[in-house]
């Protein structure tokens, strides 16, 4: 469209068609930009109100083992529990904040641990250790994993030490030791 000989836009003040008196009662700022987008984040996306608000059911202790990463979030989803945690990934997963071989690892966990409770008011801790981890050997050599029983009872005295820690460091902590198979089934300890 042209007035005279200047061409005019829509958003051109000048301009007296009716989209443009249309499209000026909904002018909407910056600022109204960013809250009407925020919001339609929230309503989409729940648990990003709970994030804001600090408060998540658990800390999740997960080995680093990249064979892992998707059944522990499968194993989370199949729980609720996903936008509900926060989480710590270590190798070893809880043998990594018990095992000697792992002392100068332990109070990074413990310091994160208590972080995560003052910042996300967490109810529990779960600790998903995993089969054939190679920080179990790494921690106890290669006769605790020589078969199927004896790896399960290495678990199964690391995590008894981890949840007897976890008790004397924070008492009103819940704990879950689990044991993941590298199919994603799930035993659990304690």
């Amino acid at each position: 469209m042209t007035m005279g000989s200047r061409p005019v836009s829509h958003l051109d003040d000048s301009c007296r068609c009716a989209c443009r008196q249309d499209l000026g009662a909904y002018r909407i700022g910056r600022r109204g930009l960013l809250l009407g987008a925020s919001a339609t984040v929230l309503a989409l996306r729940p648990s990003l109100v709970r994030a804001a608000s600090g408060d998540y059911q658990a800390m999740v202790l997960a080995c680093i083992d990249p064979r892992l990463q998707e059944p522990v979030q499968k194993y989370l989803a199949g729980r609720g529990l996903i936008g509900e945690f926060s989480q710590f990934t270590i190798a070893g997963a809880a043998i990594a904040a018990v095992a000697p071989a792992f002392a100068s690892w332990h109070e990074t966990f413990w310091d994160n641990l208590a972080v995560s409770i003052k910042l996300h008011h967490i109810k529990s801790v779960i600790a998903i250790d995993h089969r054939d981890c190679a920080a179990v050997r790494i921690a106890y050599g290669d006769a605790s994993i020589a078969t199927a029983e004896v790896e399960t009872e290495t678990h199964r005295k690391a995590m008894g030490e981890f949840r007897n820690e976890v008790g004397r460091r924070q008492p009103t902590l819940k704990v879950e030791t689990l044991l993941m198979a590298l199919d994603g089934s799930v035993a659990t300890f304690g």
